[in-house]
């Protein structure tokens, strides 16, 4: 009810506010009450303009009028209200209000009515840029004719409105990109009043006058001039350029870095200010995800625009030196803040620069004028530079002075300076002396001893001081830390004095996480450090924690146990370690594979180091060990966690810790009790099995003879036992030839004709993993199997394809299988036309695998393969490509960059199923290797998106009794091609026409079932990723959202119809609430009215409310796809 009044209110004043406008004569009208009615009329339109659309035609005359008033502020709030009535007004009147405002700068000859258009097509354009995509061409031609003229506010107009066309308008404003930019770079150094060219580099300013004794600048930054103001505007637009226009950055940084780095001496503070806001941004925009590889071996090339950058860097700091010790609080701001982003794009390139950088953050810190944001800024670019992989020499020469530095701002009054020097002190520790590699010397050429007992004091203040805020009780126990691990040798007698106070804040509760961090530090230290003082008390305190409901707290205390018993085992009696070892139990749980996997970590260090520590109280953990490993979610890391600790305990001789105890223990749940576990828990078990025979080598054979022996036995045997000892059997025989077991190979290809499924692959496993460790006994058979046992033709392939991809993995595994690799290709090759589509794929993956064995002679070989006459062979070599992509770098890298175009131009191919493994080979390589398909992507995104079409000559109607049934071929083609489309928007849009990806995604919206459901969302990330482009097209969204959302199922269509159209509604609302998210979309008309729609209907409504209060604003990880 409550609403509702205010609609009528508002439709009451709506209808008032005209003759408010317009009644009162214009010689004696009163202004401040235009003002109060414009300011009112405004605020109604904003909040209820939805509901006023009947006021639209009377509100828009009172408005006109208005635009050519005497008084500014009346204009000003004319364009405002007339910004957000067109928002809502419908299509004639928006283009009737934009024809005006054209035909009056192309008529009009008063430079005030011009600047008041000039404002207010940018008002209308960034309350509804969109809607102004038809009208650009005019108006941008209008605009630029009046950027040429004499007037600097219409300047500053202008170069305002191109700003607002660039951000709103981007697909209609791409003709005049270079244009504007031109008329951008001419006003960014627009100043008639001024000559730089006389000045002198220094802090003073002279201006170009005839007469050279006259420089007092003060009068030439009077009032009057106001040109400023138009470099400002110019600085603006070129932001907004650099934003919306990343296909263009690389001539940005070549052309318009420099500029930029020329204008930095600007006089004006709120200009110089936009300037380096601009350059920053330049920075930004190129610091796309992993731009620089971590990876010495990676193929990846460093782009041209980092290079550019990086040539730019000389001028940048010999621009900047002056600015870092001006007056101006705002410019030396803007240079720590530039130097910082350029450190993140570039990082360790201001290294051969500190000379030049070092003076002006010594200004900054110690002038007492400067703020507090100041230093906090100072100090923190001074923390990016140590932290910033810069070589520590080039820091050598000022530690003398940064040293000094640093300490005094650790002790300043405020608690966050306070907080970020302690942060750089750490830092500059880390930078005096490295640790990263206990292998390598310490450096000895530089005296770092005169600084350590300095640092150390400054830190040893602060730990010791209570009253202090809790930021600086934290890093000043992690600063502690890192100067004891660093120079702990340099402060021997201090150490024993500290770390009493670390055991103290131990015992804290509010301090304890940031000291077991500290100590670990300490403990960590390849200068090993004394800690005979603490161990015995720290041990039992640890192991306290370990029961509190913290789980970083639990992680770090077991990582430091972990730490302790590896490099101190001496110091301490190994019954202390029991204590802790009983407060592992419960943490051994599948419901924390993380915390479980640093516990198996600590179990197993116990066993190498402090073995007596586990005698007597294996039944403290060992049953949870067990039941993780009968666990189905136990896999990687914590599976290979939980190998490393049987093979460990099996070799400390402890009582009931021999062979046969943990191999009783592993088998006879299975074995004897018939326990009943899921598939991926026998893997597990037989893992171990495997991993305890092979520190006992002597008892392989015979474990492996026994569990042959139940195999033999099957009629009295359970599927579950049989699939249990055949995967057994793999594992052992994947480390020892088994070759003298002669009835084992005939007994595995038996069990192929098993009626489990499970028996069947765990045999098919087995043979596969016994041939690895016995290779030219088993290979010949499974290859002669696979030519004379077309029935078990499947399962014998998944045997070659475990042996080719077990021996693939190591040096010593390619040198056996490569005398091989010839006879197993052309074997493969045979298959490549099977009839099976399952063996197709096997074989596929088979050739792939093989590749990467001797890709310089097997690709070409494959590569002569895709011109087959055959269909199904093509099909079959496109896919075995996508078993050469890895995310990891590979050696085929190079030779795959240089071939996969080839093998991708299969998207062209006339068959539908080539073309669909050519989209899933696509798919895999932008998933994987973007690098790889990205200059492919201009020639293959045409091909790719006329996959996501509906093909009428692959629809067919197939008769099925009475009925004729629809069969459409091409889905699983569209489907694999919007799956690509997917993978391409989660990998970025760099280099993808978004106007024209946003076109085929909106023609999914309307498709089949499945693909529905992939396009909304691509519709929720795309409201993310890309939300002004999306703003443009909105309307077409909602359209086939709302149609989706308002769709009736036949009340006697069967449940499963309902259930789809269901959860296609929940879909299709997800995506509604993402777009609802854009800055901007609740002034959409159709979105307004749908969102409405939703409210009224009860059924949508408590829907649409359920996902709103579920999810938080959309992120990349809400709306991720399974790609497994």
């Amino acid at each position: 009810m409550a609403f509702h009044s205010y609609v009528c209110l508002a439709a009451l004043l709506a209808n008032l506010i005209p003759s408010w406008l317009l009644g009162s004569d214009y010689k004696n009208e009163d202004v401040s009450v235009k003002l109060e009615a414009l300011d009112i009329l405004t605020d109604l339109l904003s909040r209820f303009g939805a509901f006023l659309v009947p006021f639209h035609n009377p509100i828009l005359k009172a408005l006109f009028p208005q635009l050519e008033s005497t008084r500014q502020a009346v204009r000003k709030r004319s364009i405002v209200a007339l910004s957000h009535l067109l928002l809502l007004a419908d299509d004639s009147i928006y283009d009737s209000v934009i024809d005006r405002l054209l035909k009056g700068l192309k008529n009009n000859s008063s430079s005030g009515a011009v600047r008041t258009y000039i404002q207010c097509l940018a008002s209308i354009c960034r309350q509804s840029g969109p809607r102004l995509c038809s009208h650009v061409n005019p108006a941008i031609e209008h605009l630029i004719m009046y950027s040429h003229c004499d007037d600097d506010e219409v300047h500053e107009f202008c170069l305002q409105a191109f700003e607002a066309f660039v951000f709103r308008c981007q697909d209609a404003v791409t003709p005049h990109v270079s244009m504007i930019l031109d008329i951008c770079l001419k006003y960014l150094s627009y100043d008639p009043n001024y000559n730089y060219e006389s000045d002198d580099g220094q802090s003073c300013l002279a201006m170009d006058t005839e007469e050279g004794d006259y420089a007092d600048s003060d009068d030439y930054s009077d009032d009057d001039d106001i040109s400023w103001k138009v470099r400002r505007a110019a600085a603006k637009c070129l932001e907004a350029l650099i934003i919306t226009r990343q296909e263009s950055l690389e001539s940005f940084c070549q052309d318009l870095g420099p500029i930029l780095i020329l204008r930095f001496k600007e006089r004006e503070e709120n200009v110089k200010s936009d300037i380096f806001h601009v350059y920053t941004t330049l920075l930004k925009s190129t610091k796309f995800p992993n731009t620089l590889s971590q990876d010495p071996d990676s193929m990846e090339e460093i782009p041209r625009s980092i290079a550019l950058l990086q040539d730019q860097v000389q001028d940048i700091i010999k621009t900047i030196q002056p600015l870092m010790r001006e007056r101006s609080m705002k410019t030396r701001q803007d240079c720590f803040f530039l130097l910082r982003e350029l450190l993140s794009v570039l990082p360790g390139s201001l290294g051969p620069y500190l000379d030049d950088i070092v003076p002006g953050i010594n200004y900054s810190l110690n002038d007492k004028n400067s703020t507090s944001n100041i230093k906090i800024n100072a100090l923190g670019l001074l923390g990016s530079l140590l932290a910033s992989n810069t070589p520590s020499y080039f820091f050598q020469p000022h530690f003398p002075v940064l040293v000094p530095l640093i300490v005094n701002a650790v002790f300043d009054s405020f608690y966050k300076i306070s907080t970020e020097a302690l942060q750089v002190l750490q830092e500059l520790v880390k930078v005096l002396r490295p640790m990263q590699d206990p292998a390598v010397p310490l450096p000895t050429t530089f005296e770092i001893s005169p600084f350590v007992e300095d640092l150390y004091s400054a830190t040893l203040k602060k730990l010791m001081t209570s009253d202090v805020d809790q930021e600086v009780k934290d890093r000043a126990i992690s600063c502690m830390g890192q100067i004891i691990a660093n120079l702990g040798d340099f402060l021997v007698p201090q150490v024993k004095t500290c770390l009493p106070i670390l055991m103290e804040r131990l015992n804290n509760e509010v301090t304890r996480l940031s000291s077991v961090k500290a100590i670990y530090m300490i403990a960590a230290s390849p200068l090993r450090i004394d800690l005979t003082l603490i161990t015995k008390e720290v041990i039992p305190i640890l192991g306290s924690f370990l029961r509190k409901n913290h789980r970083a707290l639990k992680l770090h205390s077991l990582d430091l146990l972990n730490k302790l018993i590896q490099n101190y085992s001496h110091t301490f009696h190994p019954q202390i370690l029991q204590s802790v070892i009983i407060e592992l139990k419960p943490l051994i749980s599948d419901s924390d594979l993380h915390i479980a996997q640093y516990c198996l970590t600590t179990l197993t260090t116990t066993a190498l180091k402090q073995p007596k520590a586990l005698e007597g109280i294996h039944e403290q953990f060992l049953p949870a060990v067990f039941l993780l490993v009968r666990s189905p979610l136990l896999q990687g890391s914590a599976l290979s966690c939980t190998l490393d600790l049987l093979q460990v305990l099996v070799q400390t001789n402890l009582p009931n810790l021999e062979y046969s105890s943990l191999l009783k223990k592993l088998m006879d749940p299975i074995i004897i009790e018939n326990e009943q576990l899921h598939k991926q828990a026998h893997h597990s078990l037989a893992k171990c099995i495997a991993a305890l025979t092979l520190k006992c080598p002597w008892e392989a054979i015979p474990l492996a003879v026994r569990l042959l022996d139940y195999v033999q036995k099957s009629n009295v045997s359970s599927d579950s036992k049989l699939s249990f000892c055949l995967l057994t059997i793999g594992e052992i025989g994947r480390n020892f030839d088994l070759s003298s077991i002669f009835a084992l190979p005939q007994t595995l290809i038996e069990c192929f004709g098993a009626g489990s499924e499970d028996v069947k692959s765990a045999s098919s496993l087995a043979l596969g993993a016994v041939a690895v460790g016995s290779l030219d006994s088993y290979l010949p058979l499974i290859l002669k199997e696979i030519e004379g046992q077309p029935k078990r033709q499947y399962l014998l392939l998944h045997s070659l394809k475990e042996v080719i991809s077990s021996l693939s993995v190591s040096q010593y595994g390619l040198s056996q299988l490569l005398p091989s690799v010839p006879t197993i290709w052309t074997q493969l090759f045979k298959h490549c036309e099977s009839s099976e589509e399952g063996s197709r794929n096997v074989v596929a993956e088979c050739l792939g695998k093989l590749v990467l064995v001797n890709p310089a002679e097997l690709l070409p070989l494959l590569r002569d393969a895709l011109y087959s006459d055959n269909a199904i062979m093509r099909a079959v070599v496109v896919s075995s490509i996508k078993y050469t992509i890895s995310d990891q770098p590979q050696t085929i890298d190079h030779l795959l960059k240089q071939n996969l175009g080839e093998f991708l131009s299969s998207l062209r191919d006339p068959d539908p199923g080539v073309r669909r493994v050519a989209l899933v080979t696509f798919n895999a390589a932008i998933h994987n290797k973007p690098t790889l398909v990205r200059e492919l992507l201009p020639s293959l995104l045409p091909l790719l998106y006329s996959e996501t079409k509906i093909k009428c000559e692959l629809i067919r109607e197939v008769e099925m009794g009475p009925f004729k049934h629809t069969v459409d071929d091409g889905l699983d083609i569209r489907k694999a091609a919007f799956e690509c489309m997917y993978t391409l928007l989660e990998q970025g849009l760099d280099r993808v026409d978004v106007k024209q990806f946003l076109g085929h995604v909106q023609a999914g919206l309307c498709d089949h079932y499945d693909i529905k459901m992939l396009t909304y969302l691509m519709t929720a990330r795309l409201a993310v990723s890309c939300p002004d482009a999306v703003l443009q097209q909105l309307d077409q969204f909602i359209q086939q959202l709302r149609e989706t959302c308002t769709y009736k199922v036949k009340a006697n269509s069967v449940k499963q119809e309902h259930e789809k159209q269901d959860e296609l509604k929940r879909s299709a609302l997800r995506a509604v609430s993402a777009l609802s998210q854009i800055p901007s979309a609740d002034k959409n008309q159709h979105l307004t009215e749908f969102l409405k729609t939703i409210k009224d209907s009860p059924e949508l409504c408590k829907i649409f409310d359920s996902i709103q209060k579920d999810s938080s604003p959309i992120s990349p990880e809400i709306t991720s796809m399974d790609q497994s």
